[in-house]
């Protein structure tokens, strides 16, 4: 958990680094660090969400291992 949180306030203050030094506006600079990771999470959720289709599709395409069993 310490990871993540460190990893969150990277990501934090990078955001707002890159959009106060864009602009020169701290309250652009905050918009950009509470924003930009939101719309990350809703889009990680469905880069997920077709990343597990494409790893069922490759499953569901190779055969079982038969192992020498008949059925």
């Amino acid at each position: 958990m310490h990871k993540t949180l460190s990893f969150a306030a990277v990501h934090f203050t990078v955001a707002f680094s890159i959009g106060w030094l864009l602009t020169g506006n701290w309250w652009v600079g905050g918009a950009m660090a509470v924003i930009e990771p939101a719309v990350n999470t809703v889009a990680f959720h469905f880069h997920e969400r077709v990343w597990k289709r494409i790893e069922v599709r490759r499953l569901g395409n190779q055969a079982p291992p038969n192992h020498g069993i008949s059925v």
